[in-house]
């Protein structure tokens, strides 16, 4: 024999919230026995998380300064090529006027030799 008497409705009633008054008292129970532990705990994912911030704040700084440094040697190597490209037309500039003086010098030894 399971139950050895009728459980009423009023009798379920009653079992379902001493239940529920029993795991409310143990769950109070736990938050009061772990209260010590909570501050420390708390302390410590703090930390944890300041250590994590300090991390990332310092891998973006490195990352800014590489870019920094890229940017900077891009610079420095655009200035270069202009700069060279600028010598190069300087010396054909000075090349065409060499070509030049040459052929009007030519120009006017023909036109003395000739007139």
């Amino acid at each position: 024999m399971k139950h050895s008497r009728d459980n009423g409705l009023s009798d379920r009633r009653k079992a379902t919230a001493d239940a529920k008054k029993a795991l409310l008292e143990k769950y109070q129970s736990a938050i009061k026995a772990a209260a010590p532990d909570l501050a420390a705990r708390q302390a410590e994912r703090q930390a944890v998380a300041a250590a994590r911030e300090e991390r990332r704040a310092e891998r973006d700084r490195l990352k800014l300064e590489a870019q920094e440094q890229v940017l900077k040697a891009a610079a420095e190597h655009s200035a270069a090529a202009e700069a060279a490209a600028k010598a190069e037309a300087e010396v054909r500039a000075a090349e065409e006027a060499a070509r030049k003086a040459e052929r009007d010098r030519r120009y006017a030894n023909r036109k003395a030799r000739q007139g």
